[in-house]
């Protein structure tokens, strides 16, 4: 940024015994203490104290020069909602909160109904295998670990590309467009015919749903505030689950359809949860919005919010991270600003959480119908049997989700997924009655299946650790990559010649289990580490020298002395 005028967040966490600051740019040393009042001009002492923000971090457009550079900023990038953005703005708490609950109507509730199109249509292959959709197509279980290695491959792909489309259309046009057309190809699913039509599916489905899952985290970043979003991520992974366990009870139904219309089961299946999948993506185009301040439509001339309500959204956003502001949304992304996002080395260690801390239970979830069927269960007993799980999972994610914001601790507290995990795939693994002790082998798989699922806390980890939306658009495709590369890895650990107890197969998720110990470890101290080594540096600096490199320092976001990393 010009004269490297920025805003950074210094916060330590509350484990480090380390104070909390905001470092303004070109503000001295007295102007960096919150404590320090006595600096600022009356007038703006006057409107923090009548603000909230006196109590929580503060308002760092109240330095004069951090709010010129911003305000100018903010026009040549043409941000959609620089004319709500106003320095010395206040409003209380219970206004704050009245504004969140409306955002969660209207935001977050459509994130997750959206969500649920996603998940009928990922989850709906495993329910049709409980139907002897294998069978039925002439497939084996090598082909199947084929068409999902095919599906996770061009996921992947897809991911990246699909967040620079989103970035330039705006993420409000993309996301329908997606969502309708894969929409069809899940429907034209319950006319597949053999092996070439169950890979081509796999692979149109992969190309088409790719990015989906960051583009609506970005569209969600615009509206909420870092320690916000967290949580609300958490909702996504639990309409997940809320998702399964009502398309158990759909399968558990449809199935019973197996000889309507000369179709099977699991094509009834495809065809009506397609249809409703369909539904979803034409809604989109109409609910969706692109901004804060573009709620507006011809059928809703009023919109989502007054414009107090405009101004404390966009206000209360900007105070969190300024950076938010420096591009607007629609605004596609530069081969220079990808090359700096993609050699963003910090955000490295949580790109490897997400290649390896979901493949065990991704594993579980791709054969449980299988397993659950090899072992006795019938059709009809393996759709509703798998719902215990989706409860589990739906307690812990929240319980931990919550946990860590609460304490500020999230790579520590993470730890609990592989202290979980480790005992019961130990047992999985080494117990001599494992696949063959029917109700045993069913407890298991299911607590294991109920992990404590970390997803959300990564997600939010990437968008707060990016510090600029040019970085945080491509790192929240890139960390969604390293899971789906995680997702072909699982889908090739179960062979056919291990089956059907897998002892090497549970060997290998036994192994990825216990390296999450050391990989959480690892990230924790790296970023505890790099955070004293950057405050033991400014420290040392006089005042002259902080006030000197805020103003000359041509690095910027994660990279600057004056960031401080989340963990």
């Amino acid at each position: 940024m010009k004269n490297g005028f920025i805003v950074t967040d210094m916060s330590v966490n509350k484990e480090d015994g380390s104070k909390f600051e905001k470092v303004l740019t070109g503000a001295t040393t007295s102007q960096l203490e919150y404590s320090s009042f006595n600096e600022l001009d009356s007038s703006s002492i006057d409107a923090f104290n009548d603000s909230k923000f006196q109590e929580d971090n503060g308002n760092p457009f109240l330095n004069p020069i951090v709010e010129k550079h911003y305000r100018e900023l903010y026009v040549s990038t043409k941000y959609e909602c620089v004319e709500r953005f106003d320095p010395f703005f206040t409003w209380t708490k219970k206004e704050e909160k009245k504004v969140v609950n409306k955002l969660d109507w209207h935001v977050t509730l459509l994130s997750c109904f959206l969500f649920v199109a996603l998940q009928v249509d990922r989850g709906n292959l495993l329910q049709g295998v409980a139907d002897n959709l294998l069978h039925d197509l002439g497939l084996n279980s090598s082909n199947y670990n084929v068409g999902n290695t095919i599906f996770f491959l061009t996921f992947l792909c897809a991911e990246l590309p699909s967040q620079l489309i989103s970035k330039k259309i705006g993420a409000d046009n993309w996301i329908p467009m997606q969502m309708t057309a894969w929409a069809l190809v899940a429907t034209l699913q319950c006319r597949m015919k053999g092996k070439n039509s169950f890979y081509a599916c796999r692979a149109l489905l992969g190309l088409l749903e790719g990015g989906f899952v960051p583009d609506l985290v970005l569209w969600m970043s615009y509206f909420y505030n870092s320690s916000e979003l967290s949580i609300r991520l958490s909702f996504f992974w639990v309409t997940l689950s809320l998702t399964q366990i009502v398309t158990s009870f759909v399968a558990y139904g449809v199935f019973h359809m197996r000889g309507i219309g000369g179709m099977a089961g699991w094509q009834w299946l495809f065809l009506i949860e397609g249809i409703f999948t369909l539904f979803i993506g034409v809604s989109a185009y109409f609910l969706m919005v692109p901004s804060v301040v573009q709620t507006k439509k011809p059928w809703n001339k009023k919109g989502w919010f007054t414009e107090r309500e405009e101004k404390i959204i966009v206000n209360k956003i900007l105070r969190d991270d300024p950076t938010k502001g420096d591009m607007n949304n629609r605004q596609g992304m530069s081969l220079k600003m990808l090359w700096k996002a993609l050699t963003d080395y910090y955000l490295w260690p949580i790109y490897l959480i997400g290649l390896v801390a979901y493949i065990p239970t991704n594993v579980l979830t791709t054969y449980l119908t299988m397993v659950l069927r090899n072992i006795g269960f019938t059709t009809f007993e393996v759709n509703l049997l798998a719902i215990p799980s989706f409860i589990l999972h739906i307690i812990l994610l929240l319980g931990l989700t919550w946990l860590t914001e609460k304490c500020n601790n999230r790579l520590g507290l993470s730890l609990l997924q592989p202290l979980y995990t480790v005992p019961l795939l130990a047992v999985l693994r080494f117990w001599k009655a494992t696949m063959f002790n029917k109700w045993g082998t069913y407890a298991i798989i299911t607590l294991l299946l109920g992990n404590p699922y970390i997803h959300a806390i990564c997600v939010s980890l990437c968008s707060r650790n990016s510090q600029s939306v040019k970085t945080r658009t491509v790192s929240t495709s890139l960390y969604n990559m390293f899971v789906q590369a995680g997702l072909i890895i699982s889908s090739n650990v179960y062979a056919i010649k291990d089956a059907p107890i897998y002892r090497r197969g549970n060997a290998v998720l036994f192994g990825l289990a216990l390296a999450m110990f050391p990989i959480l470890i690892g990230s924790k101290f790296l970023y505890v580490y790099i955070n004293k080594q950057r405050d033991k540096t400014w420290d040392c600096m006089s005042e002259e020298e902080r006030d000197h490199y805020l103003n000359t320092t041509t690095e910027v976001g994660s990279r600057r002395l004056d960031f401080r990393f989340y963990h």
